[in-house]
């Protein structure tokens, strides 16, 4: 009888252990294909960056005079350091660069574990919060342009610009003293129109995206340097002058700023916040711009072709072609 249940325990341990051997084994599969589709993806993300670089190298070298306009020191307030990582940001309006920021200034105050998304909007757009590279003097600009990693993001051109319209045209209180009451005056036949934004947004006036436009197309506009939300990318972050050893783009923030993390060997650190943006389709850009006449919206297209070209972005025929 001892006999029998010794041999009946030794096969339940042998099941077991075959039980165990077998789960260590199927979880190991798992692992491994886990790593090699990660190792995939990340091989794709290397090759679709290295393609960006490559394309950015070879329009700059096709037509560099222009797309290159010369820097001035305020043209370098776009350019975002943090020292202690040897990092340089060049944020654009309009393409993540409130959560880009807070990623920086968590970056900068050495603060890692820190909720990014604590940091308001209000705090994180103030510029006194960062060191900018045009605090610098010549030589240390050079130095830290030639050593430090040096990255942006871009966007669409076109859905950049309707999300320009949206956030500082609709209902920003600011920008309708600043800008929207004169479009409103100039382009929308409103010369009675109020001048106190409370007003105008109580009884429904503002400028349409059609006035928008206008107002970009304009001449007398384009003599001054466009605000920043809707000046061309390539002008803000020169990249025929710059060599960029990083370029993510918002349709594929997540994947790129993970890759970025790795490179910049943080991803164990810190995230970049996901964002909140829309994904757009040709519907949604048509459905901005059926309002603009044809020979406009081809005006538009020369306006920011650059961004166009220099970041891979296709030519929007079903916009342009009549």
């Amino acid at each position: 009888m001892e006999a029998c249940k010794r041999v009946l325990l030794t096969r339940r341990f042998m099941g077991l252990l075959g039980f165990l051997a077998f789960t260590s084994l199927f979880l190991m599969f798992f692992h491994e294909m886990d790593m090699t589709q990660q190792t995939i993806a990340d091989e794709k993300m290397n090759r679709t960056q290295n393609l960006r670089k490559q394309l950015l190298n070879e329009t700059c070298d096709g037509d560099r005079e222009a797309f290159s306009d010369g820097m001035s020191l305020m043209e370098l307030d776009n350019f975002i350091v943090d020292d202690t990582h040897g990092i340089i940001y060049c944020y654009i309006p309009k393409v993540a660069c409130t959560n880009l920021k807070r990623f920086m200034f968590v970056l900068n105050q050495n603060q890692l574990d820190l909720d990014l998304m604590s940091l308001s909007p209000y705090f994180i757009h103030n510029m006194n919060n960062f060191t900018l590279l045009s605090s610098f003097p010549r030589a240390e600009i050079r130095a830290k342009l030639k050593h430090y990693t040096k990255f942006l993001f871009v966007r669409d051109p076109f859905v950049r610009l309707i999300s320009a319209y949206r956030d500082k045209m609709q209902n920003n209180e600011y920008y309708y003293e600043k800008i929207a009451y004169s479009i409103l005056r100039r382009y929308g036949n409103l010369s009675q129109s109020s001048q106190t934004a409370t007003k105008a947004f109580a009884s429904g006036v503002r400028p349409s995206f059609y006035n928008f436009i206008q107002y970009l197309l304009d001449p007398q506009t384009q003599k001054q340097p466009f605000d920043p939300h809707w000046n061309q990318m390539h002008r803000l972050c020169q990249p025929c002058l710059i060599q960029y050893d990083f370029v993510g783009h918002l349709e594929t923030l997540q994947e790129d700023a993970d890759l970025l993390l790795k490179i910049l060997k943080l991803e164990s650190d810190i995230k970049v916040p996901p964002g909140n943006y829309n994904v757009t389709t040709n519907g949604f850009v048509w459905g901005w711009f059926r309002t603009v006449p044809l020979e406009d919206r081809r005006r538009l297209y020369k306006l920011y072709e650059g961004d166009f070209r220099l970041f891979g972005y296709r030519k929007p025929v079903e916009l342009l072609d009549a």
